[in-house]
């Protein structure tokens, strides 16, 4: 597949924006690439611009997300949620759905990723 990127405000309505642009993708991108724009809507707040590219690597058979924020010191922590809590669970999924996932840091911006097997669910 094409690299696709996209330039947009995390807002509530991005997230069924987006995955509709990655309707070519199979259903745990999608989900994988909302959990990481949600977080920056949680985290840093409404508004914040951010940069998503998808793109595979065909010589490993991965799918790679990566969203961008301009926030280098708000880092992503994978927390153990409860059952009744609200929130807290998007890393979690998205570590079960990835095969790795981590965060670059840049000195005015970072970007957190993760890879997909290619021909998960779909």
């Amino acid at each position: 597949m094409t690299p696709l990127e996209f330039h947009l405000l995390a807002t509530p309505k991005a997230a069924p924006e987006l995955r509709y642009h990655l309707r070519e993708h199979d259903f745990d991108v999608r989900l994988c690439a909302t959990e990481l724009l949600t977080n920056v809507i949680d985290h840093l707040g409404e508004g914040t611009p951010v940069t998503v590219r998808v793109f595979g690597a065909a010589e490993r058979g991965r799918t790679r997300i990566e969203v961008t924020d301009p926030d280098p010191r708000a880092l992503p922590v994978l927390l153990s949620a409860a059952e009744a809590e609200e929130s807290g669970r998007g890393l979690a999924l998205l570590d079960a759905l990835a095969e790795r996932w981590g965060v670059d840091q840049g000195p005015d911006r970072k970007t957190v990723w993760c890879e997909l097997s290619r021909g998960g669910s779909g």
